[in-house]
This record gives C-alpha cells, sequence and structure tokens, in this order.
C-alpha cells in the first residue's frame, strides 16, 4: 500500500469554492493538494456559465445582424436578414474562449505550495483520501482540513424509455456536433429556457415541455408568462402542465410522450435539474452525512458532520450559482484565518440568460405575500426606458417590491436588456437599506438601463 502522504489542506474538487481556497492558503504557506477529476476550473468555466453564454452572445450577434436594415445598416450585394450561423466558427469560438480560461487556470494551479492532481478521488476515512491516478498508480493523501467541491452533475430521471433513447443533456449541446431542425426540451427550469431561447436563436424549431403551471417556477406569474412570451417571439413553443411519460427514438428522431399528447422533434435535451456529485465518493467510509436530497450536509459555516471536513458551492446544496461558491469561499477564507463567517443572510442575485434577459435579487411578490409581508409594488414597461428605445429592445417590464411599512426594497425582477446588470444597483440599495424613495430620486446617468428603476419607482401606486 502507498505510504499516505500529509498536507494542511486536501480540496477534492477544482471548482470556484475550491480552486480559490486552494490558491490562497498556499499562497499563505500551506501545504495544499487540490485533487479534479475532468473539469480543470470547475463546471462553470467548462460546460455551464462560460461556453452558454459565450454562445448566448452568439444568438444575439446573429439576430442583431439579421435586424440590422432596421437601424439603417447596409451591405452592399448581401441580405443581411439571410445571415446565418457557421457551426465550425461558433464552436471554435467557444473552445477558444473555454480553452484560454482553463489553460490560466493550470498555468495558477503550478504554484509553490499547491500540488494539483488529476484523478478521481474517493475518501477511506474521515479525513483520508485515495486517489487513482489519470496517468496510472494511486496516491493516498490526508489533510488537516478537508474541502468537498464536487459539484453537480445534469440529473437523468428515471422517464420510461429514456435510457434507451438518444438524448442530450446541457453538457452534450454545448459541444455543438450539430444546430438541429427541431429540438425539444423537457424542463422549463434557468437552464431550459436559456437554452431553448439560445438554440431558437441559431434556427432551431424549439419545444419546451415543463410538468408546472409555468416555466420558471421560482418567479411570480407575471414574470414567468413575460419571459414566455418572449421565447414564443423567438418561436418556441411552449407546452406547460405536463410531464413526459416516456421517450422513445429511432431513425425519425425523438417521441417524448405525455398525458396528454406526443412532440416529436430532432433532437432531445433533458434539462431537468442538477444532482450532486457524490456517488463514488466513499462519503460513507468518511462519516460525512448528507442531506435527503443526497447533498453534502453542511451547517451555516460549511463543516460537515465530521470536524475539519467541509463542503461549499453545489455539492453542499447551495444556491447553483458560481457567484455563490465565490461567497462559499470567502466564508472559508475567512474561517480558516480564524475570523467568523455565515452563509446566513446573504442576499443573492441571479440572472436569466435568455432574449431578452430577466435579473432578480431578494424576494418575489408571490413570496413576499406568502411570508405574511404587506408589500407595495410598482412596476412599469421597459418600453419606458429611454436607452430601450435607443436599442430597439423594448420588451419586458420592471418590478420592485417593497415592504409598506419600512419602506425598505424586498426584491425586484428586471426584464430587458442588461438586466443582470441592473439588478446589481438594487442589490446595493438593499445591502445599504435604503427606502424606496431614496432609489427612486437617486440622479442615475442618462439614458441607461439602470434609469428604469428611477421610472419604476415613480410608478410606485399610493
Amino acid at each position: 500500500m502507498a505510504e499516505t502522504e500529509h498536507f494542511d489542506i486536501v480540496v477534492v474538487g477544482g471548482g470556484k469554492a475550491g480552486k480559490s481556497l486552494a490558491m490562497l492558503r498556499a499562497g499563505l504557506g500551506d501545504s495544499v493538494l487540490m485533487v479534479e477529476r475532468d473539469k480543470v476550473g470547475g463546471t462553470c468555466i467548462n460546460v455551464a456559465c462560460i461556453p452558454t453564454k459565450t454562445l448566448v452572445t452568439s444568438a444575439r450577434r446573429l439576430d442583431e445582424v439579421r435586424t440590422a436594415a432596421g437601424y439603417g445598416v447596409a451591405v452592399d450585394g448581401a441580405d443581411l436578414a439571410d445571415a446565418r450561423i457557421d457551426l465550425d466558427a461558433l464552436r471554435a469560438r467557444k473552445e477558444g474562449v473555454v480553452g484560454a480560461m482553463v489553460a490560466a487556470h493550470e498555468r495558477m494551479f503550478d504554484a509553490p505550495g499547491l500540488d494539483f492532481v488529476r484523478g478521481t478521488a474517493r475518501f477511506t476515512g474521515p479525513k483520508t483520501v485515495e486517489i487513482a491516478l489519470d496517468g496510472g498508480g494511486v496516491r493516498t493523501v490526508e489533510g488537516d482540513r478537508v474541502l468537498i467541491n464536487t459539484g453537480t452533475a445534469p440529473a437523468v430521471p428515471a422517464i420510461p424509455g429514456l435510457a434507451d433513447a438518444d438524448y442530450w443533456t446541457s453538457e452534450d449541446l454545448l459541444r455543438l456536433t450539430e444546430i438541429p431542425d427541431s429540438l425539444l426540451v423537457l424542463g422549463g427550469g434557468v437552464v431550459g429556457v436559456e437554452m431553448a431561447s439560445m438554440m431558437a436563436g441559431f434556427g432551431s424549431r424549439v419545444t419546451l415541455i415543463e410538468g408546472g403551471e409555468h416555466i420558471l417556477g421560482r418567479e411570480d406569474a407575471d414574470v414567468a408568462a413575460e419571459v414566455a412570451e418572449n421565447l414564443r417571439s423567438q418561436g418556441v413553443a411552449i407546452v406547460t402542465g405536463e410531464r413526459a411519460a416516456g421517450v422513445r427514438s429511432d431513425g425519425d428522431g425523438v417521441t417524448v410522450t405525455t398525458g396528454a399528447g406526443r412532440y416529436t422533434a430532432d433532437r432531445l435535451l433533458v434539462a431537468l435539474g442538477r444532482t450532486p456529485v457524490t456517488t463514488g465518493l466513499g462519503l460513507e467510509a468518511a462519516g460525512v452525512e448528507l442531506t435527503d436530497r443526497g447533498f453534502v450536509k453542511v451547517d451555516s459555516r460549511l463543516r460537515t458532520s465530521v470536524p475539519g471536513v467541509y463542503a461549499a458551492g453545489d455539492v453542499a446544496g447551495s444556491p447553483q450559482f458560481t457567484h455563490v461558491s465565490w461567497n462559499d469561499f470567502r466564508v472559508l477564507r475567512d474561517a480558516f484565518a480564524g475570523r467568523d463567517a455565515t452563509t446566513e443572510g446573504r442576499l443573492v442575485p441571479w440572472a436569466v440568460f435568455t432574449t431578452p434577459e430577466l435579473g432578480r435579487v431578494g424576494m418575489g411578490e408571490d413570496e413576499a405575500r406568502a411570508a405574511g409581508r404587506a408589500v407595495r409594488v410598482a412596476k412599469a414597461p421597459t418600453a419606458a426606458v429611454p436607452r430601450a428605445k435607443t436599442l430597439g429592445q423594448t420588451r419586458g417590464f420592471y418590478k420592485v417590491v417593497v415592504d409598506a411599512e419600512t419602506d425598505r426594497i424586498l426584491g425586484a425582477a428586471v426584464i430587458g436588456d442588461g438586466a443582470s446588470e441592473v439588478v446589481a444597483s438594487v442589490q446595493m440599495a438593499m445591502l445599504g437599506g435604503l427606502t424606496w424613495q431614496r432609489v427612486r430620486d437617486a440622479v442615475i446617468a442618462h439614458p441607461t438601463m439602470a434609469e428604469g428603476l428611477n421610472i419604476v419607482l415613480d410608478a410606485m401606486p399610493g
């Protein structure tokens, strides 16, 4: 048996939280080993945020070219409305962006004090990990402190026939082997609607099937309805209230059967959530407890059931956003430095990169009312924002929910160009405890999309 190597810190999985902690602590003089199975830099860089938003940018650019005549742009001898995607060039751009970021991480990982290992890890004790090296052989390591940061993978539910069918997950789709003429999307969550929007932009005829009452189930009904209408304007057909009961693929494509009908397309994308990467990790040997949903169970300081063992990011059940994993790193950074830090009370924004975008922060109207809050709600169309008019992007609305008793902002939803940036201004106001009147009366540069916050709060009823 190989001799057990000792480190101050062992990091299992090189996602946002893990890689950040590993590099920081190695720079501070700790001996650190980080093991990654396949995605150098984590899910975000390889198969999520970065490649997806790179492709979304291309889809939007294609739309800009096709509609350029409406902005007074002409090219002699060319009909811009006939612009199309060059799949090879599209794939090369995506791989170039991802490859450059992966290469940058590999250089960063090649640093004094950080032992970066490619291989598959399995716990054999509370703080002992056996690593099957990619190049062959085994290393056994132990750490004074251990961080689990293995992330999540696309969930593939046990739908009859699905295991034998030809389907894509989100990670498969991002390999861009083809732009199918038609595409079925199972799931109307963030991943499903983003990819439906993107693929429709590339020219696929997309049908999205969602089992719930509306897409984006965590959103207010009016917000979800607006996103749905924008998807339809891109040509996406949306089916709600139906769940897949069976899947079959043959030479004619893929067919999904629901309780109400049958839907057929050339390709099928399964976008029904993500599942924690814990299988085969040997957590039972470590004594690390899992939640009912299979995530690593942690407290507000990201401590597991085993002293000295931590978990962060998606695998710890944190909201599945890279910026949350980054904040998990900050909690661990302070904890490892002897300072008190917690995940309690953090204000997490998010964005859905459809066209146009949805930016969200805080509580929605339905959530606030369900919590027993007395609320006031302001709403204004994005078309009322001067900058939206100049951009020619007027779909959507701004919606702000405030506490009727304290006048503090509880949350906001913005649908429009640059919405993911606008909600950061709302977040800062919320963190600063500003009343909605302070934001309404703030002098915001004109013409900008953020100026819509003045406009929507001017419309506050009563």
